[in-house]
């Protein structure tokens, strides 16, 4: 009864590292697909990093990430910084500077 505990918390916790990893993953790649699909004059029009700079991080971020599959290790950590970085901060930009019409 008490060596139960130990298996369950492993399961659990490899059921939310992995989860975690999952939602990672899936918000560096909708910033990177974001990223791709825009014009590369609207990057400089507001000011922040080049088109090829933000593909560059964002990818370099995805692949280290699936690199080292650790939901919680540091390269996993900068990516969702870096992907919350673009996403809360750069696409705004973008959309402002167009009519603020599009799926994204």
């Amino acid at each position: 009864m008490a060596s139960s505990a130990p298996i369950f918390y492993d399961i659990a916790v490899g059921y939310i590292n992995l989860l975690i990893l999952i939602f990672s993953l899936v918000v560096q790649a909708v910033a990177l697909i974001h990223c791709l699909t825009q014009r590369g004059d609207g990057f400089q029009a507001i000011g922040t990093l080049p088109k090829g700079a933000w593909a560059a991080i964002l990818a370099i971020c995805i692949v280290l990430t699936l690199l080292v599959s650790s939901a919680v290790g540091i390269f996993s950590l900068i990516g969702i910084a870096a992907a919350l970085i673009y996403l809360l901060d750069v696409r705004p930009g973008l959309k402002d500077l167009s009519d603020g019409k599009g799926f994204w």
